[in-house]
Order: structure tokens, then C-alpha cells, then sequence
């Protein structure tokens, strides 16, 4: 009795799990890794027997490229010419594409490859990976309490991604000079495809280091900047220093016209002095052609003064002798 219920609830365990490994069957194959233009892109693989599939192409940037439906054969064995690879262009450029098949009778399972469109398959080896790029723009200062504008750009293969930040952006965050890190995904807003942009207000003076997180298709991205918060913002004093140096030339405009009034008054001083010194040499010309003068003017009158005394002892002897 105990072998036969044990066998019962093997068998029922079994077939209540063989539809679910039956319904999971799904498997994707390319005829290649790296393609070159006219080069074409044939998928084949497995799925359920006369099973229809969606066939679905992504460029780089994460758009559809082409989208088409089959059907498998009897056997569930399936093989399909999907692209035939045209000149790069802007709507097929190079880079990596992602090939995905979906199951519309298997609960909606998938499955991708990813494949390189290149220039060339020969003689190198280009590698398939996806790689995506996450940069980040953030001011080098900040003053605290007042907002400033943090920018992100993701690329892949130099095509710009995304366009859900919540998705793209999920773990990205933001290290505050206190040692904690705080979330910034849901506040991240689309300015274009590729390109976000959050409103930072800091509460904090130190470094604020933008941690930003990019995931697609897989792929990791990591990118990040650092913001210097100061108490006072920057802008603000170089508005006071140019004001400050406005006012310097406005004063060493009238220091000039100062030294330009010092340099006339200088001139007049030397003019002045220039005729006091005439002035001066006309002075002792006068007074040496005076001094001549006073000298003529004694040699003459020494003689008269003396002609007078002769005169005057004559008329005294003349006297004396009449008494």
C-alpha cells in the first residue's frame, strides 16, 4: 500500500510538471555574430509546433529596427531570413543590434542575441558586447540652499538611449558630505532620448559627488561628478568683485585727470620760476649798472669836493690877511 501511494504522487508530479517543460520550449540562433552591409541576418531556432512568433530587430539606441511574425513548422523548427544588412545610414548605423524572439503561445517567454553590425567581418575579430556610456555634467560650485541643474547623457555605440529615467536610471544617487547617500532615480526628468536632467537643492556645505547608475539591456554603466558647495555662492561675490573693479577704474580715471591737473600746475610752477629767475637777472643787472654808476659818480665828485675845499682855504687866507 505505502509503494503504491508513493508511486501515485510520482506519476502526479510528473505529469503536472511536463506541460510547463513542454511550454517553455524556445530556443534562438544566428547565422553569425558580425555582419557587413548586404551581408543577411538568418535566425532559426525551435519553439512549439505551428507556433507563431514575433521577431523583433533593436538598433543601438534601443528603437525597433524591424519587426516581423512566423510561424514554426511541424516540427517547431523554424528558419528566417530577417534583415538583409543596407548601407550604414542614420536609421542603421553601426553598432549593436539585439535580436529578440517572442512566444505568443509559451506565456510571452523570449529569448535575445546580440550581433555586431560593423564595416568589415574579415580577418578581425570585433567584439559583440554592448557597451553603454553614462556622462555626467554637474556646476564645480554651488552656494547652499539654492538649486542648481544636474545633466546626464547615455550612449551606446554613440547613439543616445533611453527613455525612461525611472528604468534607465534606477540606482543612481547622490553622497552628501555627511557620509550618507541619497536617491535621486525618481526625480530625473527627460529633456531628450538619452539625455536627463534633475533640480538639485543642497542642504549641505562640502563636496556632493553624483553617483549615476545606467542600466540597459544588461549592461551596467557607471558615471559621476562633484559638486563643491560653498555658504556663499560664487556669482555673487564675482558680482561684488566686478563691482569692486568697476569702481577701482572709475578711480584711477580720476587719479589720471588728478596727475594730468598736477602736471599743468608743475608746467605753471616752472614757468613762474623760469621768470622769477629773469625777473631776478634783470635785478642784478640794475643794480650792477647802478654800482657802476655810483662809482662814475664818486670819481666825480672827489674832484669838486676838492676844487670846493681849495676854494674855501683860499678865501679864508684872503680873509685873514685883510684883518
Amino acid at each position: 500500500m505505502k509503494f503504491i501511494l508513493i508511486f501515485f504522487v510520482f506519476v502526479v508530479l510528473l505529469f503536472g510538471q511536463t506541460p510547463n517543460s513542454f511550454s517553455e520550449e524556445l530556443a534562438l540562433f544566428t547565422n553569425s555574430n558580425v555582419y557587413s552591409p548586404d551581408h543577411n541576418l538568418q535566425v532559426y531556432g525551435t519553439g512549439l509546433s505551428e507556433e507563431n512568433l514575433i521577431i523583433r530587430l533593436f538598433s543601438p539606441d534601443g528603437s525597433i529596427a524591424k519587426f516581423d511574425q512566423l510561424t514554426t513548422n511541424s516540427d517547431g523548427t523554424f528558419n528566417y531570413n530577417l534583415i538583409t544588412w543596407p548601407n550604414p545610414s542614420t536609421n542603421f548605423p553601426y553598432g549593436t543590434y539585439t535580436v529578440e524572439i517572442i512566444s505568443t503561445a509559451q506565456n510571452g517567454i523570449s529569448q535575445k542575441i546580440d550581433v555586431k553590425f560593423s564595416s568589415t567581418t574579415e580577418l578581425i575579430d570585433v567584439p559583440v558586447e554592448r557597451h553603454v556610456n553614462t556622462l555626467v555634467f554637474a556646476p564645480e560650485t554651488a552656494a547652499i540652499n539654492q538649486s542648481f541643474r544636474v545633466f546626464v547623457q547615455t550612449t551606446s555605440d554613440g547613439l543616445l538611449i533611453g527613455n525612461d529615467s525611472t528604468e534607465l536610471l534606477g540606482s543612481t544617487h547622490v553622497h552628501l558630505p555627511s557620509g550618507i547617500s541619497f536617491p535621486l532615480s525618481s526625480s530625473f526628468k527627460t529633456l531628450h532620448q538619452g539625455l536627463f536632467f534633475v533640480d538639485y537643492t543642497p542642504r549641505e556645505e562640502g563636496t556632493h559627488v553624483f553617483h549615476v547608475v545606467a542600466f540597459s539591456q544588461g549592461t551596467t554603466s557607471h558615471g559621476s561628478s562633484a559638486t563643491t558647495v560653498l555658504s556663499q555662492d560664487l556669482g555673487g561675490i564675482s558680482d561684488q568683485i566686478i563691482k569692486l573693479n568697476s569702481i577701482l577704474d572709475e578711480t584711477s580715471s580720476e587719479l589720471d585727470v588728478l596727475k594730468s591737473e598736477i602736471a599743468g600746475f608743475d608746467s605753471t610752477l616752472e614757468q613762474a620760476s623760469n621768470k622769477i629767475d629773469e625777473s631776478t637777472d634783470t635785478i642784478s643787472t640794475s643794480v650792477l649798472n647802478i654800482s657802476e654808476a655810483s662809482l662814475q659818480l664818486n670819481a666825480l665828485f672827489f674832484p669838486i669836493i676838492a676844487s670846493i675845499g681849495i676854494i674855501v682855504a683860499l678865501q679864508i687866507t684872503i680873509i685873514a690877511r685883510r684883518r
